[in-house]
């Protein structure tokens, strides 16, 4: 049989429309991190992390964990573990070493001429507590800021950590400009922060492809590009001599100078590369001097043994008496000059007392942290 309909009038849907007021309709519930857009609005795409080839990140830039310690501790730690030193991140040299020869004790003044990551300084700041200040120096305004940060919420407040953005040539000018006329403590960490040399953004590294750029302070001075190409034959070689011994300095000054515009890091470590194959010297040999090359662009870029002359010139007029300086080379040309001007002032009684050996990092630290090879540390006392 048939069904049979029959149409609804407006008296049979009255209580049907009054009951759907009623009826609570749950909406859905976002995941978590998200919140719902308006009604309007386009909802929000998840964003994946872009994917990287192989089981590791090999890439400065892809190495998420490493750059973000505060989220993944117990990752960076693994990488440390492992005798690396984590992307961003640099490893204070022979901090025992430093701290022993420096002495810091509570109510001092101490500086550090080459902030860099912090990690010196926050040992120094705790053991000049309570009462002591540390003002901490660095030329490069892009990780200045990032290390102040770090230290503030370490704990460190304006009263105990002043920073100042020069370079540690400038070191009697800073102390002048904070009403400052000498301080207890002094150390000065020489050459390039792992935060520059990893990130190829910089141009100091030859492991990445990036800008040849190599500038401490990206706003001055010029790049190692534009070096490159108004430096004369004769000089360059000298430089590479000079800055870092390298052995086939002439071989390479000829062949930087007679090929095309150098723009990046990867066009000048294969050239050397290049240059070097067709001597038929063996690849191992061929890394040193593309690192050898490096080193001695950047001293020359960054002025670095000029600063270096005119801070340990300076530096004892800062020091109070007793005052303690350490300094922490990794070139033969920064620790010859170092020995040189503390020698010179222990004969004419400026210091009381100079380190005559070079102290050097030990073999355990050497393995966990191979950045340590090369490092020498002289000290002295203000008479």
């Amino acid at each position: 049989m048939a069904a049979v309909f029959t149409p609804l009038g407006d008296d049979d849907l009255a209580p049907i429309a009054a009951a759907a007021k009623d009826v609570r309709v749950s909406e859905p519930k976002p995941e978590t991190g998200h919140t719902l857009p308006p009604n309007d609005a386009t909802p929000p795409v998840h964003q994946r992390r872009p994917r990287y080839a192989g089981k590791n990140p090999r890439k400065f830039h892809e190495k998420y964990k490493e750059l973000n310690p505060q989220r993944y501790a117990s990752d960076v730690e693994k990488v440390i573990a492992s005798g690396k030193t984590p992307a961003g991140m640099h490893r204070p040299v022979m901090m025992q070493e430093i701290l022993e020869v420096l002495a810091p004790t509570a109510g001092e003044v101490a500086v550090d001429c080459t902030l860099g990551y912090g990690g010196h300084a926050r040992e120094i700041l705790a053991r000049i507590q309570p009462g002591g200040k540390l003002i901490g120096l660095d030329v490069d305004p892009i990780e200045l800021p990032r290390t102040e940060t770090r230290l503030r919420e370490a704990g460190f407040g304006e009263d105990m950590f002043t920073t100042v953005r020069s370079n540690f040539a400038g070191l009697p000018q800073s102390l002048a400009q904070l009403g400052i006329d000498s301080v207890n403590v002094v150390l000065a960490d020489l050459g390039a922060s792992s935060m520059q040399l990893d990130d190829p953004a910089r141009g100091f590294t030859y492991k990445g492809t990036g800008p040849l750029d190599m500038r401490m302070n990206p706003s001055r001075g010029e790049p190692a590009s534009k070096f490159l190409a108004h430096v004369s034959e004769e000089k360059l070689a000298r430089l590479l001599e000079e800055n870092a011994d390298e052995p086939q300095a002439l071989l390479l000054a000829k062949s930087i100078k007679s090929s095309p515009a150098l723009e990046t890091t990867g066009d000048l470590a294969g050239l050397v590369r290049a240059a070097l194959s067709r001597k038929h010297v063996n690849k191992d040999e061929a890394d040193l001097s593309v690192r050898r090359v490096f080193q001695a662009l950047r001293i020359a870029v960054n002025d670095e043994f000029s600063a270096l002359e005119t801070f340990l010139r300076h530096v004892p007029t800062c020091l109070a008496s007793g005052g303690r300086i350490a300094v922490l080379t990794f070139h033969s040309g920064e620790d010859r000059r170092v020995k040189k001007a503390f020698q010179a002032g222990e004969r004419d009684g400026t210091y009381s007392a100079v380190a005559h050996e070079v102290t050097r990092a030990s073999m355990e630290e050497i393995h966990s942290n191979p950045r340590a090879s090369s490092a020498k540390l002289r000290w002295a006392v203000r008479a």
